[in-house]
């Protein structure tokens, strides 16, 4: 069977004076000249060499692949966290093997990603021998999409699961006041003959960079997306950020995983609780300072040498019960077409970029 995958919408950009969604895109970049660009910005803001090259990859990928919200968009949340000092770009994460299958992170304050690098021979290490690695990330900054964390294991025959917390701006089914962030989650498993599956989604009703980005645009968001500072209902995206909240996806039910996610990823990691991110002294910044677990399982541990097959079965099934398109497919489609054609990207855009890279 051939799954049909449908050309996703264009992408749209982050500039304030550009309209959300079907704008005409000036120029084509690169993957590769995207990447340096955004290496030689991270490094000009006091990174390290290897955590611009992670970083740069990562957001790269992202604008890549369509994630427009978690890709150049963040770049300016990125540099104001390194220049208040709000994040170190330098850290170097402590990893602690603490029994075969459970290794502790201190990222010491730095990016996830990064951290996640250092720990990677000790990962693939405890999967070797026992099948499975949990991996919990404390004091760390996650300002990106999840599927670059999990992605990569699928195509290595592995299942990944990963979670995370952040700034508490999520209410909870009933609430009035923020206590989760947007707590998102991610797993991917390989499928057979095709692209691993690859779900990423906030336990909240929207991502807080689709909020973002329907403020730029004076877009009314969905109805029951989120409240206000005194915990109406909004549909105004300035209001929700303006000391408003996100509701949970999904009522009680949502507001249930996002409570599983803070505990995954907060408390059990020994990472900060989303409640207790605390911006006072480093005004400006924006990545919250949290914690991560990844799960990695080797699948033919228990005997499944047929996984990937299996879950493919499952995907067919999907398509033949009506189902669009299955997840990931859409960022598939654009990867496919970036790499023909580059990425597409304002000319605008582009200037800024170059210019913060001192190009």
């Amino acid at each position: 069977m051939t799954r049909t995958l449908r050309r996703p919408p264009t992408p749209f950009l982050l500039s304030a004076a550009i309209p959300m969604r079907h704008e005409h895109q000036d120029v084509r970049v690169k993957f590769d000249a995207l990447k340096s660009l955004l290496l030689q910005i991270f490094l000009k803001h006091g990174t390290s060499a290897f955590v611009a090259d992670i970083l740069a990859e990562n957001c790269a990928g992202c604008e890549r692949d369509g994630a427009i919200s978690h890709g150049i968009f963040r770049i300016p949340g990125y540099l104001a966290s390194l220049d208040t000092s709000w994040v170190d770009g330098k850290a170097e994460s402590e990893v602690s093997v603490i029994s075969p299958s459970f290794i502790r992170i201190d990222a010491r304050n730095g990016f996830a990603q990064p951290a996640l690098a250092v720990a990677a021979e000790a990962i693939n290490a405890a999967v070797k021998e026992t099948g499975i690695a949990v991996v919990a990330t404390r004091n760390s900054h996650h300002f990106s999409a999840l599927w670059p964390d999990v992605e990569p294991f699928a195509r290595r025959g592995l299942m990944a699961i990963t979670f995370v917390n952040g700034l508490a701006n999520v209410v909870p089914h009933g609430g009035r006041a923020p206590v989760y962030g947007t707590n998102p989650l991610a797993f991917a498993t390989p499928v057979a003959a095709a692209d691993p599956l690859v779900v990423d989604q906030a336990t909240s009703v929207m991502a807080n960079g689709e909020v973002r980005l329907h403020a730029l645009a004076n877009k009314k968001l969905p109805a029951g997306t989120g409240v206000d500072a005194q915990g109406k209902p909004s549909n105004d995206p300035h209001a929700v950020l303006a000391g408003g909240a996100l509701n949970t996806f999904g009522g009680y039910k949502g507001s249930s995983i996002a409570l599983m996610v803070e505990l995954m990823a907060g408390a059990l990691t020994g990472g900060q609780l989303s409640v207790e991110n605390d911006f006072a002294d480093c005004v400006g910044a924006q990545t919250p300072k949290a914690g991560q677990l990844l799960i990695v399982i080797d699948p033919e541990r228990g005997g499944n040498n047929d996984f990937a097959g299996r879950v493919s079965v499952l995907c067919d099934r999907l398509i033949d019960a009506g189902q669009e398109r299955l997840p990931g497919a859409r960022r598939y489609e654009n990867r496919r077409q970036a790499e023909l054609f580059g990425i597409p990207m304002s000319e605008q855009k582009l200037l800024e970029l170059q210019t913060l890279a001192g190009s």
